[in-house]
């Protein structure tokens, strides 16, 4: 399905996702190549507007290599549409599975009823990954110059040029300009970004504010699946996927991809950590890393340990988040809890002064530790399955993947 576009010849669409339409065209006044991004939405919401006009502000104002640049923010119908530059470039799972079918026909072994496996499955060779992602890397670097946090870091809107190998990033629409924002508790269906790469904070379960740092796990979930070809943590439930991605370790690496080298995968576990003090401070220091590993592989074609984030340091002055001085109540909230999985009924009440913070694990809410018999498990997804049919999707929402379930009184 074509579109018309007042000073464009649109020759075909290229994208159709869940809220938005990408078309490849021709510039009219000089015949320049153009991407042309609209709503798919015929009456817009308010957030959905916000939003469009948001990734074409924060892009228009970055001059950076590594960032599709837009051309103009244009009326659409009821919305808006983005004209960008075209540089020739596909999502790097569309080229992973190009680079795939091209050795395939090299080789003469692939059948045509193989391709849709193929785009499901298919990882980048070491020797394509590593350039790819230092340019990416170095892109974040000077995101974060600009103090901007993507926060939709994924395969699919990092585009690759298949003849230059030139990398850039795409879709600002939830992107911000601050350098720290707070993620609230909501339903996983309604969360912004990807559930797939989400990080643990945007999950609004953690209690932590998010930053660039948060982007470090997304493009550690990218890299994760450009080697494997699989994501790490995979659930029809989101539910599921949020408590993977704050609970769970991901998969080895070698497991999945014994042609990974160690460090490669001891790199995308770093930037997997659940707490964002784990992962790397700065991009620079990733990015470092990623220049000794290519070095190694050109020089041997294999990567020797080394130790990672030497040149990691952070460019700004962070507070950890971590509690201290809370041992003793902790404790006394861990039992309580036991004691109800015990087959116990238990109530604890968190008590403080007046105009002091109850509790930063739960600001604003009442947390419900022991629930009633009904309930009464250990495990937060068996408690879930157990609720009754119009109570369930509401202890959905306000369960975090340790189980407590947060109420507003």
């Amino acid at each position: 399905m074509s579109i018309s576009f007042p000073g464009y010849q649109i020759s075909e669409q290229i994208y159709n996702g869940s809220r938005t339409l990408v078309y490849r065209g021709l510039r009219e006044s000089d015949q320049q190549p153009a991407i042309v991004k609209i709503l798919k939405n015929p009456y817009p919401s308010f957030t959905e507007l916000l939003q469009f006009r948001n990734q074409y502000t924060i892009a228009k104002n970055l001059d950076l290599p590594g960032v599709v640049r837009p051309y103009s923010l244009e009326t659409y119908g009821n919305g808006y549409a983005i004209v960008m530059e075209d540089f020739g470039g596909i999502s790097l799972k569309e080229y992973a599975v190009l680079l795939a079918a091209i050795e395939q026909t090299k080789s003469k072994t692939l059948p045509i009823t193989s391709f849709p496996q193929l785009c499901l499955e298919t990882p980048l060779p070491i020797a394509e990954f590593l350039p790819i992602a230092l340019q990416i890397v170095s892109t974040l670097d000077g995101l974060y110059r600009y103090r901007v946090i993507h926060q939709d870091i994924k395969p699919a809107n990092i585009l690759i040029n298949p003849h230059t190998k030139q990398v850039k990033l795409i879709d600002f629409s939830i992107s911000s300009l601050l350098p720290r924002e707070t993620q609230t508790i909501t339903s996983p269906n309604v969360l912004e970004g990807t559930l797939a790469y989400l990080s643990p904070e945007q999950t609004g379960r953690m209690n932590r504010g998010i930053d660039y740092r948060s982007d470090f796990y997304s493009l550690g979930v990218t890299f994760f699946e450009l080697l494997t070809g699989k994501l790490p943590f995979t659930s029809d439930d989101p539910m599921e996927l949020v408590h993977c991605h704050i609970a769970k370790e991901p998969p080895c690496l070698s497991s999945l991809n014994p042609n990974i080298p160690p460090i490669l995968s001891q790199i995308i576990s770093k930037l997997m950590a659940k707490n964002a003090e784990e992962r790397y401070q700065s991009a620079l220091g990733l990015k470092s890393d990623i220049e000794t590993c290519i070095a190694g592989w050109k020089k041997t074609g294999n990567i020797d340990d080394f130790e990672l984030g030497k040149r990691d340091i952070s460019q700004r002055f962070i507070i950890p988040e971590k509690l201290y001085g809370r041992d003793e109540e902790i404790k006394t909230l861990l039992a309580a809890f036991n004691r109800v999985a015990g087959e116990e009924d238990a109530l604890t009440l968190l008590r403080s002064y007046a105009e002091r913070t109850h509790s930063q694990a739960e600001p604003g809410n009442a947390c419900l530790e022991a629930l009633p018999p009904s309930y009464r498990e250990a495990e937060p997804k068996d408690l879930r399955s157990q609720a009754e049919p119009k109570e369930r999707e509401e202890i959905q929402n306000r369960t975090d993947a340790g189980g407590r379930i947060f109420w507003d009184w």
